[in-house]
């Protein structure tokens, strides 16, 4: 969440900034809370002040019955103050990051392109979706996931299966290059936890699986669980940033999703993430960002697949978000590109949410800022290499980095 005292110097930007997220906050309604808040506590500080003054010695009768008024006083006083605190926090968390002044200004297709690697592909024959190509092959099984789980659940085989491994194995290669420290999760995580993180794990538009009765909720990325791990912790930085690689399954009900491409295993209920997340100081953020962006396209450099980077506009980079980067690369069944990676910078939004600091050159603690980003998913990432290295037998070549993890060069042939 941002700093109450930044939105009470600066309640035209922060309007301003809600404007541009299309988000409908009552910042004047926050303020006016804030100064009740602040009255409140003022008045009951200086109650209990007076009461412990009075305490000191042996206290006469009136002098008792007096401190009981200001007992019954200070319990008035909180009691209100209790009801103005929980309006005035509901309301500061619906206040979204501020926005990086490069990114565009808009909705979802109002992105900038910000680079383009290599053209789509041009077949001979006739190209086949990701869904066809691998059900053909015996490798996907939908049919027998709706059975079990319900719809848009799956089962993987065979060779998908060593195809997720190896694509698992081959992301962690690259990224513990740069010293990430390899981090598996829980896939639960406290609701006040995903709260923290910018997640909201009620209501029709959630996109998360609440697990009834236990105040926990199946986790859509390991940004969560990750950024749970230094929950209320003073981080020590002065040997640089932390860095996580961390794998997690993921959930997602895909609440909304309705109406936009969603076949195959494009929008799905579960699948596993390898997830870049950095905790470091303010002033290493942006540079990190740039060094998350840059991992991420080695990734799909080495994949050696079509995709471009865009520059997500502000009414699209959910509320974490300063600035997002998302990867996307061509998909045959879409005719266009789709979104595989992404990566965030979230200044100290989620820090303060979660209470993680650290202590800066002046012996003061902080609030550090915190970065995402994904570095494989698999989801996204089988469809771009069945739909980009398909073959006209129907089978699959596989790029030169994962043949060594895979032992074989084509899915589909002995």
């Amino acid at each position: 969440m941002l700093d109450i005292k930044y939105i009470r110097e600066n309640v035209a930007e922060v309007k301003k900034n809600c404007s541009a997220r299309r988000l409908q906050v009552n910042v004047d309604r926050l303020l006016e809370l804030d100064t009740v808040r602040r009255e409140k506590i003022q008045k009951i500080d200086e109650l209990r002040a007076g009461r412990n003054r009075g305490s000191k010695g042996k206290p006469t009768d009136e002098e008792i019955a007096a401190m009981r008024q200001v007992g019954d006083e200070i319990r008035r006083l909180e009691d209100e103050l209790e009801l103005v605190e929980t309006e005035y926090t509901n309301i500061l968390l619906l206040i979204p990051n501020r926005t990086h002044p490069e990114s565009p200004v808009g909705g979802e297709e109002d992105f900038r392109v910000v680079e383009t690697h290599l053209d789509p592909p041009k077949f001979d024959f006739e190209a086949k979706d990701h869904e066809t190509l691998l059900t053909n092959l015996g490798l996907l099984d939908f049919e027998r996931g709706a059975k079990v789980s319900g719809a848009k659940f799956y089962f993987v085989k065979d060779d998908l299966v060593r195809l997720n491994i190896a694509l698992i194995n081959y992301g962690l290669d690259i990224i513990t290059k740069y010293g990430f420290k390899i981090l598996e999760t829980p896939d639960l995580a406290k609701n006040e936890v995903l709260l923290g993180a910018g997640f909201n794990p009620r209501g029709e538009e959630a996109n998360i699986y609440e697990v009834e009765k236990h105040n926990m909720s199946l986790v859509g990325t390991a940004e969560i669980t990750t950024l749970g791990f230094h929950a209320n912790e003073i981080l020590d930085l002065s040997d640089g940033p932390i860095k996580y690689a961390s794998l997690s399954h993921c959930f997602r009900t895909e609440a909304g999703a309705y109406g936009r491409t969603s076949k195959g295993l494009y929008r799905v209920h579960q699948f596993s993430k390898l997830e870049m997340f950095v905790f470091c100081k303010p002033e290493e953020s942006e540079k990190l960002h740039a060094e998350i962006l840059e991992i991420e396209k080695e990734i799909l450099n080495g994949l050696e697949v079509p995709y471009r980077i865009i520059d997500i506009a502000s009414a699209d980079l959910g509320a974490p978000a300063y600035r997002k980067y998302d990867g996307e690369a061509w998909m045959t069944m879409k005719n266009d590109y789709g979104e595989v990676t992404s990566t965030s910078n979230c200044l100290d939004f989620q820090a303060r949410r979660l209470n993680i600091k650290y202590r800066n050159e002046n012996n003061q603690t902080d609030f550090v800022h915190t970065l995402n980003g994904t570095g494989i998913v698999t989801s996204r990432f089988p469809i771009i290499l069945a739909e980009n290295f398909q073959q006209a037998d129907g089978t699959i070549a596989i790029p030169k980095v994962l043949q060594k993890y895979m032992g074989k060069k084509f899915i589909g042939r002995d």
